[in-house]
């Protein structure tokens, strides 16, 4: 899921992950709070507090950030009052690191005419020549990197950004609207969720029908807007998850892709799924299941409709004056 095109939600995704490990703990110890903190301007504050609405009601939530409506600035200050040694200017940004990439927020983020300097993203580009990963699927999950098989999922995507996050990959601007209702606006870095989703992207087009690309991307889009929006625990997400798991059986064969500074290029497939491979045809070259005729008759039944429509609309339009 790339939301608005562009966001590979990655921090709004470990957020309920995190509220659901929370609440969990909380219970598991008896105990009658649990703290965030969260601000009342952004969307987190909603991840959690309905979250733990909903597992455990009886929990007491505590917001002070929220509740007294403190600035990143009175922060700073306060933490430079009490003799508190950090790198200040770092502390500028809201940087929320996890495994499916970065976010940074704050100065130039909170304005629309302005972008993130390169210092403020975490990891700089130290990487300058190219190189070839190859990412291997199995039932459209990670299976292997560089040939390397990993059982682990965790462990794959974390090798896939140790290798592609010293080209600075995966930067880019944010635009969203909020749970809340306001427009926001974060930068983020996600070299190994952005390399991921491509190349698995083109696996897809590769191994699965027109109609089952159409219909995985519609209910990815829903299934990653009620995620990014609080609603992992609504029902009907297990439901598209059924369909999501099962559009994955055919998804499997290996990703070639080349790295460059601040940019990729997929460059192909290997899959014994591969659709291309069918002896109905190659592509603007030859076909081998039909003949000319048989397209011939069916151009003309399927421009019946619009035929129709395009003669009736002629025979009723009046010349316009000029």
């Amino acid at each position: 899921v790339l939301r608005n095109g562009t966001y590979p939600i990655s921090v709004s995704s470990e957020r309920i992950f995190q509220a659901l490990a929370i609440i969990d703990y909380a219970k598991s110890v008896g105990a009658d709070c649990v703290a965030h903190g969260s601000t009342s301007a952004g969307n987190d504050q909603v991840r959690f507090d309905l979250t733990f609405q909903i597992l455990a009601p009886e929990i007491e939530i505590i917001t002070p950030t929220r509740d007294m409506n403190l600035t990143r600035e009175y922060e700073i200050e306060y933490l430079k009052k009490h003799g508190y040694v950090a790198d200040f200017k770092k502390l500028e940004y809201s940087i929320n690191k996890g495994l499916w990439g970065t976010s940074v927020g704050g100065k130039e983020t909170l304005h629309s005419n302005q972008t993130l300097p390169e210092e403020a993203y975490p990891t700089q580009m130290t990487a300058t020549e190219p190189s070839r990963l190859t990412i291997d699927f199995k039932d459209g999950e990670i299976e292997a990197v560089n040939g390397c098989a990993f059982d682990d999922k965790v462990a794959a995507i974390q090798k896939i950004e140790e290798i592609v996050a010293p080209y600075a990959l995966g930067r880019d601007m944010h635009v969203g609207d909020t749970i809340i209702g306001i427009k926001g606006r974060v930068g983020f870095e996600a070299g190994a969720p952005m390399v991921i989703l491509g190349a698995h992207k083109m696996l897809e087009k590769h191994t699965l029908t027109k109609w089952q690309q159409y219909w995985k991307e519609q209910l990815g889009n829903w299934y990653g807007m009620f995620l990014h929006e609080a609603q992992y625990l609504e029902p009907v997400m297990r439901d598209i998850e059924r369909f999501l798991e099962s559009s994955q059986r055919n998804v499997t064969g290996r990703v070639l892709v080349d790295l460059y500074p601040y940019r990729f290029v997929l460059v192909g497939v290997e899959s014994d799924f591969d659709l291309m491979k069918s002896a109905f045809g190659e592509y603007g070259e030859v076909s081998k299941g039909w003949t000319a005729d048989d397209v011939k008759g069916f151009t003309r039944i399927l421009g019946n409709q619009m035929k129709i429509y395009h003669a009736v609309q002629q025979r009723n339009d009046k010349p316009r004056e000029a």
